[in-house]
């Protein structure tokens, strides 16, 4: 008796879990180049620097008008608290009081509006360094140093993939899916991703969402998967062969696979449902020779040998 997984196949194409095309949030002259392509990068690693003088320039023009306005209100307030005493003795109106306020207001509304400009002018400067958004690998550098760049362009200037964790998408039978009790949206099913040839086992993962929609032209939905790649073994754009662990069957019969024949109800299965008790022999050669009410023969198979122990002791080697 043993611990079988029940497995539904499907084949999947791998993704990248982000793919960023880097780009410039402001105009300039690219300088510097800070990344070598292929480099695995981090999240906030400088990538490329775009000229900052002109950001830097507007920067210190938007901190001396702040520094002129607050000038301008200190003075207002000065003038205020004496204009508030003189309106005690009634040397002034009530309106020239009300006046003053007023205009201190909108010089302290003129200091808040310089100090938003310069966070902004501050904000620009920022983005002459351009950072990798996400954490992943550099792809080909598609600008060089040297070039003029626009936050309109839609060019990158370097492609980032996130290879760890990676996701890929199967595609498998609706019918299969609700068979097998799978739900739409969210889920977490183990799944084991195997190459080409069906053996290589290349990582183990898990399906984390079910689509909330069938294909109405093949009938199909789709699932999809994370892997953490830890060897780096899926690369975006590669099919693979997925098998979706469904169930786990404790304590079940199976028999050698070689031991199951098509018969007149279709194809067998390695796991046995029924019709087949513990300790039961089965024949995994000569099956064409079975006939009913014939006699045969049990033999029993022996595995074969190492050829350093076939040998009859004291037989020359050939």
């Amino acid at each position: 008796m043993d611990k079988v997984p029940i497995g539904l196949g499907a084949i999947g194409t791998v993704q990248a879990y982000n793919t960023v095309g880097v780009k410039t949030r402001v105009d300039g002259e690219i300088v510097k180049i800070l990344f070598e392509e292929g480099q695995d990068v981090k999240a906030g690693d400088a990538l490329a620097m775009i000229d900052p003088r002109p950001y830097q320039a507007q920067l210190r023009q938007q901190e001396a008008i702040r520094q002129k306005d607050q000038a301008q209100l200190n003075m207002a307030l000065v003038d205020l608290r004496r204009y508030e005493n003189l309106a005690k003795t009634t040397a002034i109106s009530q309106q020239q009081l009300d006046q003053h306020r007023a205009l201190v207001e909108q010089l302290r509304a003129q200091v808040l509006n310089d100090e938003a400009q310069i966070d902004y002018a501050r904000t620009l400067v920022d983005y002459t360094t351009i950072r990798s958004p996400i954490s992943g690998r550099t792809g080909i550098r598609l600008i060089d140093q040297g070039n003029i760049v626009r936050a309109v362009d839609n060019n990158s200037i370097v492609v980032i993939t996130q290879l760890q964790p990676i996701s890929a998408v199967f595609t498998v039978a609706a019918s299969l899916v609700a068979r097998n009790r799978l739900t739409l949206g969210r889920t977490d099913m183990p799944v084991i991703a195997f190459a080409a040839d069906g053996t290589t086992r290349l990582d183990r993962g898990k399906i984390n969402v079910v689509d909330n929609q069938v294909d109405q032209a093949t009938g199909t939905l789709k699932l999809k998967a994370s892997f953490p790649n830890a060897e780096l073994r899926l690369w975006p754009g590669d099919f693979i062969n997925g098998r979706l662990i469904v169930e786990t069957r404790d304590k079940a019969l199976t028999v050698p696979s070689a031991a199951v024949r098509h018969g007149p109800r279709g194809a067998g299965r390695t796991l046995i449902e029924r019709g087949l008790a513990a300790r039961d022999q089965v024949v995994t050669e000569g099956h064409f020779l079975l006939e009913a009410d014939s006699r045969v023969e049990i033999v029993k198979v022996e595995p074969p040998l190492s050829p350093a122990v076939s040998r009859v002791a004291g037989e020359p080697e050939p």
